[in-house]
């Protein structure tokens, strides 16, 4: 069982590009995950007569965004927060928007796992909105995807907008406290962790060099000048069943790549 995710940066421009077809053929993932889509199902064809499609589309138009393609059918799919993680953690309008108006989850239902995309909001280069992030957002989406794991184990994938350590960006020193790389960001990464989620990748990959986006300036992506801020984790008991994770710096088509796991049947 092959999932993959990738943060697209907008499907219709990696389409126009002719890099999602071929990407889709070369690696054939079972499900596939893509963030910051910045599409409507209905503004966008896309050719895919062997899966299912599930899209989350952000209210303001041309943003944010997610969508779940899955050769099986999933049991359920749910978008977005339920009400009661909501009201819990106080999940509201910031002065850049209303964040659970931007299409940033999705959460499908198999027959043994929960699949969950997500697409975590940008702290900004001024930090504005890192208060969400911590205070609200980080908690809240870790209490859900616990929730979920009360039924079964959770696969949790996306663009998590965050470098969890000094290994995860090839330039740590500069960037520490910018947006990222924050201790408030990476505190919340930390506590996925802590709560028995496993960073897939760290199971095979040590050490750094390891990314998954980069700037386009500077030619930063031909000198491996990145951040590893796309990730997959699993529940605990689903390390045992991971048998690969992979990062595919050779996708191109957006300013980040995909990343993947593969588990056993």
């Amino acid at each position: 069982m092959k999932i993959h995710s990738w943060n697209v940066n907008g499907i219709r421009a990696v389409l126009k590009k002719n890099f999602f077809y071929p990407y889709l053929q070369a690696h054939q993932p079972d499900i596939l995950c893509l963030q910051e889509t910045k599409a409507e199902r209905g503004q966008v064809e896309v050719d895919l007569p062997n899966y299912f499609e599930y899209w989350n589309s952000s209210v303001k138009k041309g943003y944010s965004g997610t969508a779940i393609f899955t050769k099986t059918e999933p049991l359920s799919v749910t978008n977005d927060f339920p009400k009661n993680i909501v009201d819990e953690f106080g999940l509201a309008a910031d002065a850049f928007g209303n964040p659970l108006e931007e299409g940033r989850i999705i959460a499908a239902e198999f027959d043994n796992y929960h699949v969950v995309t997500v697409y975590t909001p940008n702290a900004k280069d001024d930090l504005g909105r890192l208060a969400l992030r911590h205070d609200k957002w980080d908690p809240a989406f870790l209490a859900y995807c616990k929730q979920l794991e009360q039924k079964k184990p959770v696969v949790f994938c996306g663009d998590l907008n965050v470098a969890h350590t000094e290994l995860d960006l090839a330039n740590p020193k500069p960037n520490r406290g910018k947006k990222g790389f924050t201790d408030e960001e990476r505190a919340g990464f930390q506590h996925f962790v802590d709560a028995g989620f496993v960073d897939t990748l760290r199971l095979f990959k040590q050490g750094n060099g390891h990314y998954s986006w980069w700037s386009h300036f500077a030619n930063a992506r031909a000198r491996n000048i990145g951040w590893r801020i796309d990730y997959v984790l699993v529940s605990q008991a689903l390390q045992g069943h991971v048998k690969a994770a992979d990062i595919h710096a050779d996708i191109l088509g957006s300013d980040h790549c995909p990343v993947s796991v593969i588990l056993d049947k």
